[in-house]
């Protein structure tokens, strides 16, 4: 079964390492995917472009490993995005600095009696929601070169210990019990990405990971590195997986606090595969709760044009961005030769007021060219109810939302994906 190619390369790039590895060896590697693509329902119509990560972000990267004797070796790796359309290191939504309608309602509606629903108030909501989804909503909008991972460490006979930027625990559980295995809009996080359910990658974190027999396990500590407040922006996550014949089962759990030392965005995530017939059936069920929104303090300062009003929009604000959610994932994947063919479904359940929920389901299509080249061809349907308004993305970029809540999207892409 191939579920697990993320989780061995990204968790296990510790442990991977260790197989063929003599002396020392730097290996360049990467990944460029781009192709037209189509989405409906947006605010000024549909878009049709050129994009960079249909199904899988676009990157390249460094690994490093040096055997040091004895049973250990030193590793690294430097992984960077890029957008193989423009060449930036960024993107952001095809439906811009547009935030869900949800949001600027329920902060509205949050605001205290008086204030809620003036002037001065929908003036200020429309300015903050502008700035959120300017600033926030993107991918790499601080253009860091290696945002993807960076990381070094240590393989040693009892497990592997990596420092530096990494994936989350709970996040490769859900990749891995994911039939698409997080590419394309078909892929289950797509309907739960803005805000985001999950931590997929953080920095200053310290890992430890193991591989024995059929288990794959790894815990991860990160340190919120705020002055005079220890606990402000700390990470812990787990995760554990086992692969037998024919089939595997895996759990994760991620918490975060946010800047304050509030507890923040927290999931948990259980998967499951089995083989059926010529392929392999995935499933998924997580847990996404977030009563203390993180990252939002910037746009809240008092010195700036909220003045003393500032307190009151942030906890209005952080009531709009709190999330309480399931997410369920079921899909089919078969590879015959040359041909790859996912079916799947995904829903996110919203359990708050505002009920936001959003359905996606489709199918996506690879023909392999080469080992290193293929075509890939997608066609997802969104279908938002009540205020969800979700609109599909691709493998490397956000979709961002739809013209209103409720109104629907279709994605149809066609790429092709080149791996070094």
């Amino acid at each position: 079964m191939k579920k697990l190619t993320l989780v061995a390369s990204a968790v296990m790039g510790l442990l991977s390492a260790s197989a063929v590895m003599a002396q020392s060896t730097v290996t360049l590697y990467g990944l460029v995917d781009a192709g037209y693509n189509h989405v409906t329902g947006l605010k000024n119509g549909s878009f049709n472009g050129i994009a960079s990560g249909i199904m899988e972000g676009s990157r390249w990267g460094l690994r490093g490993t040096e055997d040091i004797g004895g049973g250990y070796k030193a590793i690294f790796t430097l992984e960077s995005r890029f957008e193989a359309d423009t060449g930036s290191v960024t993107n952001r939504p095809a439906s811009g600095p547009q935030m869900p309608a949800r949001v600027g309602a329920t902060a509205n509606a949050n605001l205290p009696v008086g204030l809620s629903g003036t002037p001065a108030a929908l003036g200020a909501i429309t300015a903050l929601d502008n700035a959120i989804g300017s600033n926030a909503f993107g991918v790499n909008l601080a253009g860091n070169l290696f945002d993807r991972q960076a990381f070094v460490g240590l393989i040693t006979p009892v497990g592997a210990f990596t420092l530096g930027r990494q994936y989350t625990p709970g996040y490769l559980v859900t990749a891995a019990f994911d039939a698409s295995q997080t590419q394309s809009s078909l892929s289950a996080g797509q309907v739960a990405s803005l805000p985001a359910a999950f931590d997929i990658r953080l920095s200053n974190t310290l890992r430890y990971g193991i591989k024995t027999g059929g288990v794959t396990a790894t815990l991860m500590y990160g340190a919120g590195e705020v002055a005079g407040n220890s606990s402000a922006g700390r990470f812990l996550g787990a995760m554990a997986m086992y692969t037998g014949d024919g089939f595997s089962v895996g759990f994760g759990h991620n918490e975060k606090k946010n800047e304050f030392g509030q507890k923040s965005l927290t999931n948990n995530v259980l998967g499951a595969t089995v083989n059926a017939g010529p392929g392999t059936v995935y499933g998924q069920y997580a847990t996404i709760k977030d009563d203390h929104p993180s990252g939002l303090s910037p746009f809240f300062s008092p010195s700036g044009s909220l003045g003393a009003l500032a307190p009151v929009f942030q906890n209005a604000y952080n009531q709009a961005f709190k999330q309480d959610a399931r997410l369920m994932h079921v899909g089919y994947r078969l590879t015959s030769g040359v041909h790859t063919v996912v079916v799947a479904y995904n829903r996110l359940d919203d359990k708050r007021a505002v009920n936001a929920d959003t359905d996606s389901y489709g199918a996506t299509y690879t023909y392999a060219l080469s080992k290193r080249t293929n075509l890939n061809a997608v066609l997802t349907r969104f279908n938002n109810k009540g205020a969800g308004q979700v609109a599909p993305g691709g493998g490397g970029f956000l979709g961002g939302v739809t013209a209103a809540p409720g109104t629907d999207s279709t994605n149809i892409a066609f790429g092709i994906r080149h791996t070094f």
